[in-house]
């Protein structure tokens, strides 16, 4: 595992392969679960108070697509996670079904408990959400600090494919 973060990580090909080390740590730490990263692809023109996320990457495509979109209105979980940059535990099935319309789905692949780590860019705007489910009805405080760590190191994969999703006029020189 060790060999995983500290070579193979750095050396990815790309961030999807990048991101495929860290579900292998992820797994080898704390076993069946599902790993996404979203993106908050909000735009400017947006109508207040809605929150745009396409799914950048799933370690369970066939359940959770790549690129697949969803909307979201702005819900305590959505100011916590999204706005506030905070880490948000849930924990059991009804604390799953209170944030998650497909709660049911969750259920159905026997998670039970998420943790969502919000990316930040430098200026402290979240950009991205690192999105760990699993198994037990509850995270003891280490398997929570191992989700958080493993967001770090997820960060310049993530940060590379927000960049390439990036309108190019977002990206033009201000002038």
């Amino acid at each position: 595992m060790c060999r995983l973060l500290s070579h193979d990580l750095p050396r990815a090909a790309d961030p999807g392969a990048a991101l495929a080390i860290v579900e292998a740590v992820r797994q080898q730490l704390l076993g069946d679960g599902l790993l996404t990263i979203n993106l908050d692809v909000t735009s400017p023109e947006a109508e207040p108070g809605v929150v745009e996320l396409q799914r950048a990457w799933s370690s369970r495509p066939a359940h959770y697509p790549v690129a697949g979109r969803k909307r979201k209105t702005l819900t305590p979980w959505t100011r916590q996670l999204l706005r506030q940059a905070e880490v948000f535990v849930g924990e059991g099935d009804d604390a799953l079904a209170a944030v998650f319309d497909d709660a049911a789905l969750i259920r159905s692949m026997g998670l039970h408990a998420v943790v969502n780590v919000p990316l930040v860019e430098a200026g402290g705007r979240c950009f991205a959400t690192f999105n760990v489910l699993g198994g037990n009805q509850a995270w003891t405080p280490r398997e929570r600090l191992l989700i958080e760590l493993l967001a770090v190191l997820a960060l310049p994969a993530v940060g590379r494919i927000a960049e390439r999703l990036r309108p190019a006029a977002a990206m033009a020189p201000a002038g």
